[in-house]
């Protein structure tokens, strides 16, 4: 019981190494998070279009809070793809 080796740190467990990083939103007191700003907000977007934990992108709680909603709301109006497949990779024609 216990699932690790005698003495040592749980196997299921991950070790990250500290890492001291300031939000870029708290570092530059201008820049502010609107969802109509696509460049700023995929950042914040995996590959996978997932939104970045705080732990990989480095913001402060209450900026990822307001990042969440920009991101959400730009995908509500199809500003940022809701899956990976929704990324186009051909330009729209119209007719």
């Amino acid at each position: 019981p216990g699932g690790g080796p005698p003495g040592g740190r749980p196997r299921g467990r991950r070790f990250y190494p500290p890492r001291r990083r300031v939000c870029v939103f708290c570092a530059e007191k201008g820049k502010i998070i609107d969802y109509k700003d696509v460049v700023t907000l995929q950042r914040f977007i995996s590959d996978n279009a997932k939104m970045e934990t705080r732990r990989r992108s480095g913001t402060c709680a209450r900026h990822q809070r307001v990042l969440s909603k920009a991101i959400k709301r730009a995908r509500t109006i199809a500003l940022l793809p809701m899956s990976p497949r929704h990324h186009r990779t051909a330009p729209i024609r119209v007719v």
